[in-house]
């Protein structure tokens, strides 16, 4: 007896130690990636993709799974081709839609000069010359569909300068089959060139087979038109921004039915992320943030009966749903995650609110590990505004003791600081290193009604930038917040936010680091490649020496005009490939740096774009990070 019960003393042990173990940035890249693939077509199965880390390959492998939508044991699936339905198959099964680069244009010196195969020259004559990570080639993506007996392939805009899917992540959600198979809805954005670089317009096209005519059926909106889909019932839903040239802006549901267009969410104070129609073709499902989460609603379509649309929260909670994958008897098939858990697919319950977790893929791996607690602050600000802060403590925390702490800064500048899970900026990683994290929703972050989403626009260095330094002081009244030890970290806004704030810190901070930030506004202006962007948030261009609000983005929120009054360790990042917040703005704040003899360093990255995306270069930049935080907190 007495062996057992020392045997159980010994299991039981190892397990406490198992479970004091805590997130390390190699065993962050040991989380499984779980992505939906959709129902199966008998309906009763959900098929999904669980995407694995080969970090001595430096490459991520799949396999896939298909588990029932009540919930079970999963089974793995050698191919999930044809499990689930192809929305790009025609509703005849005669033709399929895909997409791929149509070359329409000479900018190559190989293409403009064939007797010079080897130059690796580009030719430019108008803007677009480069998006995101890639230099525009002459190629532009063309929606196609083709006749799946003969295997003929006819392109839908021959001949056009333009892009469908829209770069640089669209796919084939740009393009749907009408109900009845005789029209192809795609979205595109008819320009090119330069008024490409300037111009949010994207609309929904309608072509039609047998006429092989295109219309235009979101002529009078000048600001995004995207993500089109039909209801049961033949209605088209798609998401609309009104404001011209402005990326950020106020995303509503808009119906056409019977030659009838209503926005159903226009009297709403939100912001839609993503829909799918109901199965009942009237209700339609999405998801939104709010108060630093993403979480479900319900609209319905009133048709010509009522005036108004109702939009009702369905779920409430610490988390984020990233995602609606279907209906099915009632229930919801999400994909959710939360600051301390990696995305798994979940049912819920339509009728009693509650939600069932179907996909297991990281239980076990979580189990192991002590987690960071994670509270839900609000602070008044400077201006005496309500503001969510998110406050990340250590796993094992004790109050008694004092912790070095983090201010994080997101990006954006309009994007959501919810309960998302990241494979860089890791609240998880970063709270299991030992710092409390601080995490504000300050202005521009949408989730707090669109007066609030829309505050940062053309005051970057404004009440927003206050809004860091009221949640970082509220928090560091705590006794267990060393006072001595407090750092700023951020990137690309909020990269931006640590050169401004390493101007105006006033002695809180003590290190800092820059994730592809921008540095020097004017810079910025001259070689970002979505206008668009700078000309809203900034004000139009910086020699209009009569634009009150451009000016004040240029010199008085410009980075660089306050470079003198830098006194404090500060690491910069940079991706090569980055044409975003390009180059220049992470050499131009270390060469300054550097000249100032201020504590610097240059983590530089010739292959990433504004993200690092592969699993080593990832492990660098966190063991850098965290190796830069001990040398100066």
């Amino acid at each position: 007896m007495k062996k057992y019960f020392f045997l159980f003393l010994a299991c039981f042990s190892i397990s406490i130690l198992c479970a004091q173990e805590v997130l390390t940035p190699e065993l962050l890249w040991q989380v499984k990636r779980v992505s939906p693939i959709g129902v199966s077509l008998d309906g009763n199965s959900l098929v999904y993709k669980v995407a694995t880390t080969n970090m001595v390959e430096n490459k991520m492998e799949s396999e896939y799974y298909k588990i029932p939508l009540t919930g079970g044991t999963p089974e793995l699936v050698a191919d999930p081709k044809g499990m689930v339905a192809d929305k790009n198959v025609s509703p005849q099964k005669g033709f399929l839609l895909n997409h791929k680069p149509v070359a329409l244009a000479k900018i190559t010196g190989k293409d403009l000069y064939p007797d010079l195969p080897h130059s690796n020259a580009y030719a430019y004559s108008s803007l677009d010359y480069r998006h995101w990570d890639t230099w525009n080639d002459g190629s532009y993506n063309h929606v196609f569909y083709k006749n799946i007996k003969t295997g003929e392939e006819i392109d839908i805009m021959p001949n056009e300068p333009y892009y469908t899917p829209q770069m640089p992540f669209g796919g084939d959600e740009d393009y749907i089959w009408s109900p009845s198979g005789s029209d192809i809805y795609y979205v595109s954005k008819k320009v090119a060139g330069t008024q490409y670089a300037l111009s949010t317009n994207t609309d929904i096209y309608k072509y039609n087979l047998a006429s092989k005519q295109t219309t235009n059926i979101t002529e009078e909106n000048k600001g995004y038109d995207t993500n089109p889909a039909f209801s049961k019932n033949g209605s088209l839903a798609w998401l609309q921004m009104k404001t011209p040239g402005y990326e950020a802006d106020k995303n509503d549901i808009v119906v056409l039915q019977d030659g009838i267009k209503q926005n159903l969410t226009a009297e709403w104070d939100g912001t839609v992320n993503s829909f799918l129609w109901a199965n009942n073709g009237r209700d339609i499902y999405f998801t939104a943030p709010v108060d630093g989460t993403i979480q479900l609603y319900r609209v319905d379509h009133p048709g010509r009966t009522k005036k108004r649309a109702i939009v009702k929260q369905l779920s409430e909670g610490p988390f984020n749903i990233t995602g609606i994958i279907a209906e099915h008897n009632n229930t919801l098939i999400v994909s959710r995650t939360d600051m301390n858990h990696a995305t798994e697919i979940y049912s819920y319950d339509l009728s009693n609110n509650s939600f069932t977790q179907l996909t297991h893929v990281n239980d076990a791996f979580y189990s192991k590990l002590s987690l960071p607690k994670i509270e839900k602050r609000y602070i008044t600000t400077k201006d005496d505004k309500k503001m969510l802060v998110w406050v990340i403590l250590p796993p094992n925390f004790d109050a008694s003791k004092k912790y070095p702490t983090l201010l994080y800064a997101q990006g954006g500048p309009q994007s959501a600081l919810s309960q998302f899970y990241s494979f860089r900026w890791n609240f998880q990683l970063m709270a299991s290193q030992g710092y409390i994290v601080v995490a504000p929703n300050r202005r521009g972050m949408p989730g707090h009604g669109v007066k609030w989403n829309e505050a940062i626009s053309g005051d970057w260095g404004g009440k927003n930038i206050q809004d860091y330094l009221d949640a970082i002081d509220a928090v560091a009244k705590e006794p267990y917040v060393d006072k001595d030890r407090i750092g700023a970290v951020g990137a690309s806004y909020g990269g931006y936010s640590m050169f401004y704030l390493a101007g105006h810190h006033q002695g809180r901070f003590k290190s800092f680091i820059s994730h592809d930030g921008i540095f020097n506004m004017k810079s910025m202006y001259g070689t970002t490649e979505e206008l668009f962007f700078v000309n809203y948030d900034m004000g139009g261009p910086y020699w209009d020496t009569n634009n009150a609000t451009a000016q004040k983005a240029f010199n008085e929120f410009n980075p660089i005009n306050y470079v003198h009054k830098w006194d404090t360790p500060i690491m910069i990042v940079q991706g090569g490939r980055d044409y975003r917040v390009s180059i220049e703005q992470g050499l131009e704040a270390f060469q300054a740096a550097q000249l100032l003899g201020i504590k610097s360093k240059l983590l530089y990255f010739p292959e990433e774009n504004h993200w690092i995306l592969s699993p080593q270069n990832a492990i660098v930049w966190q063991r850098q990070f965290f190796d830069w935080l001990k040398n100066t907190l």
